[in-house]
C-alpha cells in the first residue's frame, strides 16, 4: 500500500474552476487564529510525522466514509452521483449497498448524495439514512430513510421514506452531513441556501431551517419527532452556519466540532461541549471567523464564537471538518481533531491545552482533494479524497 510522508506530497497541487464547497481563494499566505490566541506553529515540536495509507481506490468522486456499527468491520463510502459502496478487506464490491442515481441531482459542484449515517440500533432494525439533492427546482435537500432489503446485503431503493425536504433558493451551500449523537438523536447539517453573502438572511432566522444544525427524533416508526428541549419548537437545534461541511461527536466524550466554511476571509472550526445548551449561535452572517461581516462594527452578543480559524492563502479556501482521534493504533494522535481543507489539501490538527486554550499545526500537506474525513468502528481516520477517487487511512511515521 502507497505510504506519503508529511515531506513528501502524494502529487502537485491541482486547480479546479469550480470547487466543491468553494468559498474564494485569495493569495497571501496562510493566517491562523485561535479563540485564545496562538498561531500554527503551536503544536510543532511534539506533533507525530502523519502518512497516508491507501486504502482503496477507482470510486467514482466519493463524499464521504463511515461505518454501520454492526460488527462487520465494513466501510461504507458514499458517491456523489448517488450510490453507496461497500470496501471489505480493502477490496470495493462490484455490487452497490444502495443505488438512487436516478433520483439525486449532482450536476451542479455541491449538489450529488451528500451523507449516511446509519441507525444505532442497525444491526436489529436495519435502518439508513440519507441527505441528498433531488430534481425539484434548483435542488431540494431531501432526508430519507431506507431499510435493508430481505437479502440482509443491501438497501432497499423502494424502501425510501422521505422524512424532510427544504427548498434551496440556490444550487450551492447544501451543507449536508448527518450524524447521530449520543443521546441517539439524528443532527443534520444545512448550509445557508447559497448565494453570496446569505442574501435571505436565512442562517440567523428561527424560522428557517437553512444555516443551522437540526436536531430530530427518528426512533419511532413513522416520520420523525421534534425533541422537547428544541430551543425554538421546531428541528433547529443550532443556527449562525454558512456552509457547515461535515461535524462530528467525539466518540470520547460527546463533545461537538463543526467545519463551518467561509466566505472570502475565514475558514473556521466551532465547538460545542457535551452537555451545552441548544440554541448555540455560531454567528454567520453577522461575524465571519472573529470578524465582523461585511461591516466595520456588528453585535457579538450572544454569540458562540469559533475555536480557530484559518485565512485564504496557499490555496485554502474551504474547511472540512473531521475528527477527534481515539483509535488504538497511534496514541501519539489522541485526543487531536484532525480536519483539512478541500482546497489545498492540507491536514491540520487541532486540540485542546490543559488550561482550556487551542492550539493547532499543519500535520501534512497531502495534495488532495478532501471532501471528508471519515471512521471506522475503531476509530481510525481516513481521507476521502474526491478528484482521485481514493481512500486513505491516517497514519504515523514510526
Amino acid at each position: 500500500m502507497r505510504d506519503i510522508s508529511k515531506r513528501e506530497a502524494i502529487r502537485p497541487a491541482f486547480a479546479f474552476v469550480t470547487a466543491l464547497l468553494l468559498a474564494g481563494c485569495g493569495g497571501g499566505s496562510v493566517e491562523v487564529g485561535f479563540n485564545s490566541g496562538g498561531n500554527a506553529d503551536d503544536d510543532t515540536d511534539d506533533l507525530p510525522v502523519v502518512t497516508l495509507i491507501l486504502v482503496a481506490d477507482g470510486l467514482d468522486a466519493p463524499l464521504l466514509l463511515t461505518h454501520a456499527g454492526d460488527g462487520s468491520g465494513r466501510l461504507f463510502v458514499v458517491e456523489k452521483a448517488g450510490r453507496v459502496r461497500v470496501i471489505e478487506h480493502g477490496v470495493v464490491e462490484a455490487a452497490a449497498f444502495l443505488d438512487i442515481r436516478d433520483r439525486v441531482r449532482a450536476g451542479g459542484s455541491e449538489q450529488g448524495l451528500l451523507s449516511l449515517a446509519f441507525a444505532p440500533d442497525f444491526a436489529a432494525s436495519g435502518r439508513a439514512y440519507v441527505l441528498y439533492t433531488d430534481h425539484t427546482g434548483v435542488g431540494d435537500v431531501v432526508l430519507s430513510r431506507f431499510t435493508r432489503n430481505a437479502g440482509g446485503d443491501a438497501l432497499d431503493p423502494a424502501s425510501e421514506r422521505v422524512l424532510l425536504r427544504v427548498a434551496q433558493p440556490f444550487a450551492n451551500h447544501n451543507g449536508g452531513h448527518l450524524a447521530f449523537g449520543p443521546n441517539g438523536l439524528l443532527y443534520l447539517s444545512l448550509g445557508d441556501g447559497g448565494g453570496t453573502g446569505d442574501p435571505q438572511g436565512n442562517a440567523q432566522r428561527t424560522d428557517a431551517l437553512l444555516g443551522k444544525l437540526l436536531r430530530i427524533d427518528v426512533a419511532g416508526a413513522g416520520s420523525y419527532a421534534i425533541p422537547p428541549d428544541n430551543p425554538f419548537g421546531n428541528e433547529i437545534w443550532a443556527l449562525g452556519l454558512r456552509n457547515p461541511w461535515r461535524f462530528s461527536f467525539d466518540r470520547s466524550n460527546g463533545d461537538l466540532l463543526i467545519g463551518d466554511v467561509g466566505q472570502n476571509e475565514w475558514e473556521e472550526i466551532d465547538y460545542v461541549p457535551a452537555g451545552a445548551a441548544a440554541g448555540q449561535n455560531f454567528g454567520w452572517k453577522r461575524m465571519e471567523g472573529f470578524d465582523c461581516f461585511a461591516a466595520a462594527t456588528c453585535d457579538e452578543s450572544g454569540l458562540n464564537p469559533p475555536v480557530a480559524v484559518y485565512g485564504h492563502g496557499g490555496g485554502d479556501c474551504s474547511v472540512t471538518g473531521g475528527y477527534v482521534y481515539r483509535g488504538l493504533r497511534h496514541p501519539a494522535l489522541a485526543g487531536i481533531y484532525v480536519h483539512g481543507d478541500f482546497c489545498s489539501g492540507r491536514i491540520r490538527a487541532l486540540r485542546r491545552t490543559a488550561d482550556g486554550d487551542w492550539s493547532g499545526a499543519v500535520l501534512l500537506d497531502s495534495g488532495l482533494g478532501i471532501a471528508s474525513f471519515g471512521e471506522d468502528e475503531d476509530g481510525e481516520i481516513h481521507v476521502v479524497d474526491l478528484p482521485g477517487g481514493a481512500i486513505y487511512r491516517l497514519g504515523v511515521q514510526p
